[in-house]
């Protein structure tokens, strides 16, 4: 059983291009897939109800049939923090519903995918955060990068974070979000002696282009 929290050094830094990416190469390989977007913010309501386009994307790429309820749980209409529209809604986010949404989707994929929301201490309420969720779970976890200038400090802070809750750093992920500047590859290069090994991969500039299986060749998985 593999369950991995893929994170964000920002918001709109690909964290779902990621989780679809690797969802994909992890069919190839035969594993029974799931992706979870336990919380969404930024939903359109639909004729059949809530619905997050990350979240649709992640279900689009499970291997195992799942209905929409099962993959994003808790939605939110507007797209801002989680806990600040929790708290006007009178919707708590409690860890029990994240929790017990991952041991159903365990009883059905060896292989699953936990896509946060926002950046690494994205806040769920008043007094917890995303990562004290995935503290407790003990989740091994996935980094994306968003690469621009002040992505080297970002990522290294949220690194730090990481290892200092004990947490297992499966590795990272470099994604092109803006179109390469002159100083793209010194970026990439400070990254790969900066972080901890192992870079997954290096996504390229996709621009608006459709999550394709033609790029999961720049991704590996994780050990």
């Amino acid at each position: 059983m593999k369950c991995l929290f893929v994170t964000g050094t920002d918001v709109e830094v690909g964290k779902t291009t990621s989780s679809s990416l690797l969802l994909q190469i992890a069919n190839n390989y035969g594993y029974r897939t799931a992706g979870y977007k336990p919380i969404a913010s930024g939903c359109k309501i639909t004729s059949e109800g809530i619905r997050n386009n990350d979240a649709l994307i992640l279900q689009r790429y499970s291997s195992v049939s799942l209905n929409y309820s099962q993959i994003n749980p808790l939605s939110f209409i507007e797209p801002t923090a989680p806990h600040i529209l929790s708290a006007k809604e009178n919707t708590p986010i409690l860890f029990s519903t994240l929790s017990n949404g991952l041991l159903k989707l365990k009883k059905l994929a060896n292989w699953i995918i936990i896509e946060g929301s926002g950046g690494w201490y994205t806040p769920i309420s008043s007094s917890q955060l995303y990562a004290d969720w995935v503290h407790l779970e003990q989740l091994a976890v996935i980094l994306v990068v968003g690469v621009k200038l002040g992505c080297i400090n970002h990522a290294i802070l949220t690194v730090e974070s990481i290892k200092f809750r004990g947490l297992n750093l499966a590795g990272w992920i470099a994604n092109t979000i803006i179109p390469p500047d002159k100083y793209y590859e010194d970026y990439i290069i400070s990254l790969k002696k900066m972080l901890p090994q192992p870079c997954l991969g290096v996504i390229p500039y996709l621009g608006l282009c459709e999550h394709s299986k033609s790029y999961n060749d720049f991704l590996i998985l994780p050990e």
